[in-house]
């Protein structure tokens, strides 16, 4: 029997993610960027391998005793993209999305189970240094933003099914699947036939869409008119409007990145390949834009039921 190694795999999350090009950074951050970059260039720069490297060294830090809730130090890592001659990065910055992370959970947890999981001394203290660090640094914001067990209904808005780019699982040798590029390191996957002959991992499939940072600028705030018009104030009109803001915080040729990330992991490869949530907002759009609220309510049920679906699973036993 073959011996399975063990990996951790990547989080049931998704993420909306911003690549700049090199001449957005300044210097010297700029030559290191494109030092970075040269070296990264090909399957290493693949951005589901460093996801889960990433994932891998923020558990290590979790797991030591006391917890590590946030890296002292900003990672000097980043996600890679080439296209037309132009290079792309996404800057980790991991120790910022940490102090952001640390402060949703401590809104979801209850504080018996928050403290057992991060002691509030641990909590204290990565809190006094954000809170130096935003006094240093006003205009920060992340490059990466992330959502567990759902893709939000406002990330659909900034793209079309022209950007779509779904990748399905393969089959790889053994030797080659040792779950550094995000593969499924079991010897079968459910749903698909195992090929004869030696042991065989199946990759995750890659679900995502990519669009320039113009189109998705100008369809944000489409929508966003139309949901200012038509809905009453709440959290979709704030959230839109939000992510809309974000956007503008970054150089305008950059890329916006959809990933559905670890929810691969959950949805299975069938439903990804017939996704149409990206349709589907745009279908519910453009009825309230035509005063249609029946049919704006269907693309908005059927969205909410499918992905409902999804974020159920984190309760299962």
């Amino acid at each position: 029997m073959a011996t399975l190694r063990t990996s951790v795999r990547p989080p049931y999350a998704a993420y909306l993610r911003v690549y700049e090009p090199l001449a957005a950074f300044r210097e010297p951050e700029r030559s290191y960027w494109q030092g970075y970059a040269a070296a990264r260039r090909g399957p290493a720069a693949v951005a589901g391998a460093t996801a889960l490297e990433e994932a891998r060294r923020r558990l290590a830090d979790l797991i030591a005793v006391p917890p590590v809730a946030v890296p002292e130090q900003e990672s000097r890592e980043a996600f890679v993209h080439e296209a037309d001659g132009v290079v792309y990065l996404c800057p980790w910055r991991t120790r910022l999305r940490s102090w952001m992370a640390l402060e949703e959970l401590q809104e979801l947890l209850p504080a018996p189970l928050l403290d057992a999981a991060v002691p509030a001394g641990v909590r204290a203290a990565a809190e006094a240094d954000w809170d130096r660090w935003r006094a240093q640094n006003p205009d920060g914001r992340p490059w990466i933003l992330t959502e567990t067990w759902n893709v939000p209904v406002r990330w659909f808005l900034l793209f079309g099914p022209e950007d779509r780019e779904f990748e399905p699982g393969r089959w790889t040798d053994g030797a080659d699947a040792d779950g550094g590029d995000g593969a499924d390191t079991s010897d079968t996957a459910e749903g698909a036939d195992e090929p004869a002959g030696g042991v065989k991992r199946r990759t995750a499939p890659v679900m995502r869409y990519r669009t320039p940072m113009a189109q998705a600028r100008r369809r944000v705030a489409r929508g966003f008119r139309v949901l200012r018009d038509t809905l009453d104030e709440g959290p979709m009109v704030a959230g839109v409007e939000e992510v809309g803001r974000w956007l503008e915080e970054f150089h305008p040729r950059s890329l916006v990145e959809l990933d559905y990330g670890g929810l691969v992991d959950v949805i299975p490869e069938e439903g990804l390949a017939a996704d149409r949530s990206v349709e589907e907002v745009a279908e519910g759009i453009a009825a309230l834009r035509e005063g249609d609220g029946a049919g704006a309510g269907r693309s908005y049920r059927a969205l909410t039921e499918r992905w409902r679906r999804v974020q159920e699973l984190q309760y299962a036993n």
